[in-house]
């Protein structure tokens, strides 16, 4: 079993590592399930200091804190489905950098996603439309569908003929991208130095979360 850090990861490179050998430890099978014992959960009734801020899709089998293997108080979660960029979103990154100050957004992604598929069927000639608030979820994930498709605008997509990998990662790139663009205290932290966004791709199968794009010194 691998033994836990003595002390907390303060900057962007020692958090993601942190991470990282908590998803390996997840990977493994040999989760150490730290600081989720009764008296940490006590110490944090009153304050909350997490390491990380992870905006991920809501997919059940996504579970922020059991891949990376933290605990109570360590991941500061946002989720949505197909992990798309809202003014709700924002306002959370923002707080989770601003007022908690942590030195890292995860940024996570994954394959099989359930909200990029619909929106690689949504181009299809014919297609079903969507519920409204279903369609506004799905039509952020479009651009991606259509550029990995090569699609002239207005032309309609053969979804058997679109990677559902590769709109994925468009998708990821997409978001770290608009997160960037969106949000003025997001970018003055990394030109500051405290803060590192990570898009990372988590592999359902294997349970392996893989570095995508990396934005900041990590």
């Amino acid at each position: 079993m691998s033994e836990q850090p003595t002390e907390r990861p303060a900057t962007p490179a020692e958090t993601w590592r942190e991470l990282r050998r908590g998803n390996e430890r997840f990977i493994a099978g040999e989760p150490q399930h730290p600081r989720q014992d009764v008296d940490h959960r006590t110490s944090l009734a009153h304050r909350q200091r997490p390491l990380v801020a992870i905006f991920g899709c809501s997919d059940s089998r996504l579970s922020a804190e059991i891949i990376f293997d933290v605990g109570l108080g360590d991941a500061f979660v946002v989720r949505n489905a197909g992990q798309v960029i809202s003014d709700s979103v924002l306002g959370s990154l923002e707080y989770a950098v601003g007022v908690l100050g942590v030195p890292l957004i995860l940024v996570l992604g994954h394959d099989e996603c359930g909200a990029v598929r619909a929106a690689i069927d949504s181009q299809a000639p014919e297609a079903t439309p969507l519920p409204a608030h279903i369609a506004t979820l799905v039509d952020r994930i479009v651009p991606a569908v259509r550029r990995v498709a090569g699609a002239e605008p207005g032309a309609p997509v053969s979804p058997a003929d679109v990677d559902a990998g590769f709109v994925g990662r468009e998708h990821l790139r997409d978001t770290v991208a608009e997160l960037l663009e969106s949000s003025e205290m997001i970018s003055d932290a990394i030109a500051a130095g405290t803060l590192a966004i990570v898009g990372a791709n988590y592999r359902l199968v294997e349970g392996r979360a893989e570095t995508d794009i990396v934005v900041g010194r990590i």
